[in-house]
């Protein structure tokens, strides 16, 4: 697949993963008496994901996120020539889900952009719980790690197939469960920037972090994964055959990952 057709999918998924789990967050969070809260934002973000990466996966791999590309890189699963093109498509669709979001939000006469937060990421008096800058530069950091670790496992070859996009939603779905209350749920620095922009003042002031955090979270994550997976799976084909658990794995997909 060309570059060009491969950053459009980019452009569209990271669009439309905004317009979904932003948008529950400043539409359908706004009125508590539908019971969605944050399990239901929660349950939007891994859906967004979840419908795009069986939708345009196998066009560009589904990042709709700097840290997944820099993980999947750092791992050797993803060109490095192609991660400035990909973060650059990425923050272009973020930024134009969040400016329909926004153009949907003002329609509403009772909405007040600046109670809303219009869903930006934050610490300290920005952080849905008030937790402090090193409270979520821990939680950033340890988050973008496990999503950045599931999707490694969930795409490998020897993971078990067609279930990869329901792993990896549903991990997305848990990292908000446990950290929307630290910092409105990043692991995705194209998505704190597009409400940064909206946002101005302490969001932008703030984006450091999530760019930072989640970009070091994956970069451990592309590290560790391969050096775990090569130590697990470094077995003799006799140890193959007699384990069960390790039948159907490629022995030739083994070997690479043992050298």
């Amino acid at each position: 697949m060309n570059l060009s057709k491969r950053l459009g999918a980019e452009i569209f998924g990271t669009f439309w993963l905004i317009l979904g789990g932003c948008g529950s967050a400043v539409l359908a969070a706004a009125f508590p008496e539908l019971g969605i809260g944050f399990a239901g934002v929660a349950l939007a973000f891994g859906l967004t994901v979840l419908t795009m990466a069986y939708a345009i996966g196998h066009v560009s791999g589904c990042h709709l996120n700097p840290a997944v590309s820099i993980g999947l890189a750092t791992a050797g699963r993803f060109p490095v020539r192609d991660l400035v093109p990909y973060i650059v498509a990425q923050v272009i669709g973020a930024t134009l889900g969040a400016w329909v979001l926004y153009l949907i939000a003002i329609g509403s006469p009772s909405f007040d952009f600046s109670l809303s937060g219009f869903a930006a990421n934050g610490f300290g008096e920005h952080s849905p719980g008030h937790f402090t800058m090193i409270a979520a530069l821990i939680c950033e950091i340890a988050m973008t790690f496990f999503f950045v670790f599931v999707i490694l496992g969930a795409t490998d070859d020897r993971a078990p197939k067609g279930f990869a996009p329901l792993a990896i939603g549903l991990c997305l779905t848990l990292i908000h469960l446990i950290s929307i209350p630290v910092t409105n749920t990043s692991v995705n620095p194209a998505r704190s920037t597009s409400q940064a922009f909206f946002v101005g003042g302490w969001a932008l002031d703030q984006l450091w972090l999530f760019w930072i955090a989640p970009i070091v979270g994956a970069i451990i994550a592309g590290l560790v994964y391969p050096s775990l997976t090569r130590q697990a799976f470094r077995q003799e084909p006799s140890e193959v055959r007699s384990n069960p658990k390790t039948v159907g794995f490629p022995l030739a997909e083994t070997a690479r990952e043992a050298d």
